[in-house]
């Protein structure tokens, strides 16, 4: 069943709006937790994890903005499997979308629970309800449509960009006066240890995606969709790299490293602590609580636009497609992605769903580059090597993470499948 009488949401991000989204998206998990996890791998090499992480990211990235582009729908690579491939491998996408992105949901929910009691010094014991009320109030304002979620996502991306700042501003002057002594030797490990936190760092740039799976609610979005998502991917590179090549230099990359296994606090908070004292880390603190709402925020976003997508081909049940009175938000859709995610919250072991949610989102891409592949000259946007690298990379770094766990998601995705081939043969 196609898409094109379904009722469409309204068209109102541009540049600047979608930008944000996807900074909304990737700034969280990534930059307050993966650096610290890779630096522990890499050591002051996580530097060039960072960028190598980059390079995929943007040849995926720039693959999913020529398909957004071309085909401005709801849904990303779910509806651009349908459009270029297979029905088959467009929900594949979905279905990995939907796995992968509500288990990093629970996650951010969690993440955030745990640093605002850390700061408020209270019981772990809290950490679930106080995670559950989190995804009850983020699921109402995706609720209340694109609008007031892209208002409330600007002002929590200021507020951990401006937590950022200062966490660099701090820890410069001790790095510049360490030099380069924490930075000798560059390569503590091998090259698999810097391929390792590659595939960790590229995790972490993959809320882009974001972008791409609310193509239908942007303003003109052949311009509006390539643009944000290049800008987002340079801005958080950039980031990432200054964030880690000032903590490195004011404390060393084993400090980094050992504070992500060491304590619940974020590795970045450890750093601010030796650096700035109790006052600088609850700064960053602050700005990881943002960072996680954001991250929420944006999945929720992202969820309910895929599965509406789903709805509306009924590979979901069709209520999911319904849209509330003004068309701008698919309601169903988003009350059952927030109600998963709240389940979810009571599992929340991040190692488990940071690994797998990587398995799950590099078949995702894969799939994305297979189909901008399918693309015909004209509709190409950027050079026909990027999706093929693109392509290459994911399917590279899907089975680098641990056999239970790839073994796990392939399992899955012929549970998918099977669903699939059932609803399918319902239909006939």
């Amino acid at each position: 069943m196609g898409t094109t009488t379904s009722p469409q949401l309204k068209r109102e991000l541009g540049v600047f709006g979608a930008t944000l989204m996807g900074l909304g998206s990737i700034v969280g998990t990534g930059i307050f937790v993966s650096i610290g996890i890779a630096a522990g791998v890499a050591g002051p090499a996580v530097v060039l994890a960072i960028a190598i992480g980059a390079l995929v990211a943007i040849c995926n990235g720039l693959s999913s903005a020529q398909l957004a582009a071309n085909h401005p729908v709801s849904g990303g690579s779910y509806e651009y499997g349908y459009e270029y491939l297979t029905p088959a491998l467009g929900f594949t996408a979905g279905w990995m979308f939907l796995i992968a992105k509500s288990a990093s949901a629970a996650t951010a929910a969690l993440g955030f629970s745990g640093y605002l009691l850390n700061l408020l010094k209270v019981d772990s014991g809290w950490t679930v309800p106080v995670a559950l009320l989190a995804v009850v109030v983020l699921t109402a304002i995706v609720l209340g449509g694109i609008r007031r979620s892209n208002l409330a996502n600007t002002v929590i991306v200021s507020l951990t960009l401006l937590a950022l700042a200062v966490f660099i501003l701090a820890c410069l002057p001790p790095a510049l006066t360490a030099g380069t002594t924490n930075f000798t030797p560059f390569f503590t490990g091998s090259a698999a240890d810097v391929l390792q936190a590659s595939a960790l760092m590229f995790v972490a740039y993959t809320g882009y995606g974001r972008i791409a799976t609310m193509g239908e609610e942007a303003r003109s979005p052949r311009q509006t969709i390539p643009k944000a998502m290049i800008v987002c991917l340079i801005v958080t590179m950039l980031l990432y790299i200054t964030v880690a090549t000032v903590s490195i230099g004011a404390v060393g990359a084993d400090v980094l490293g050992q504070a992500t296994l060491q304590t619940r606090s974020a590795p970045l908070e450890v750093v601010m602590q030796q650096v700035a004292g109790a006052g600088g880390a609850v700064v960053v603190a602050i700005g990881a609580i943002t960072a996680m709402l954001g991250v929420l925020l944006n999945l929720i976003l992202g969820l309910s636009r895929v599965l509406l997508a789903m709805g509306r081909r009924r590979d979901m049940p069709a209520v999911f497609a319904r849209l509330n009175q003004a068309q701008t938000t698919p309601y169903w859709a988003v009350i059952a992605v927030g109600g998963l995610i709240a389940v979810l919250t009571f599992i929340g072991n991040v190692k488990t769903t940071w690994s797998f949610s990587a398995f799950s989102v590099l078949i995702y891409y894969a799939i994305t580059n297979v189909a901008a592949l399918r693309l015909r000259s004209p509709e190409m946007l950027f050079p026909r090597w990027v999706a093929w690298l693109g392509l290459i990379s994911c399917l590279f770094l899907a089975f680098w993470v641990e056999p239970s766990i790839w073994i796990t998601g392939i399992g899955l995705i012929v549970a998918g499948l099977i669903w699939h081939g059932v609803r399918q043969r319902s239909r006939v």
